[in-house]
């Protein structure tokens, strides 16, 4: 089950979030084998998606997803759905790591 995190990105900003992941024991969880993929999306059924930039830091369980301040920019102001996850090929596994709102707040200042 994944873990759920809320969370706020200003509008025309950079945007980063580091997460942690682990096994059931507390372990730091080996991702050499593993690709990491996160999106954004209006409702859970909606078409069109902002494809967060998704980085596996180091194999010991260190993720970053990322977007740019031309990315945040492009994004309405408002609420969306989020999620992260990481598919292996040894395990051949798929699973959903991070999940939860994201909450888009609008820019004043406009280059």
């Amino acid at each position: 089950m994944a873990t759920v995190q809320n969370i706020v990105i200003d509008q025309g900003t950079t945007f980063s979030l580091d997460i942690n992941l682990t096994n059931d024991d507390g372990s730091a969880k080996d991702l050499t084998n593993y690709t990491v993929a996160s999106q954004m999306r209006k409702s859970y059924e909606a078409s069109t998606a902002t494809d967060f930039t998704t980085v596996k830091v180091d194999a010991s369980g260190k993720v970053t997803i990322s977007l740019t301040a031309t990315q945040t920019s492009a994004v309405k102001a408002g609420r969306y759905v989020y999620d992260v996850e990481i598919t292996g090929t040894s395990p051949v596994e798929t699973l959903r790591v991070l999940e939860g709102l994201v909450t888009v707040t609008p820019e004043v200042t406009k280059a």
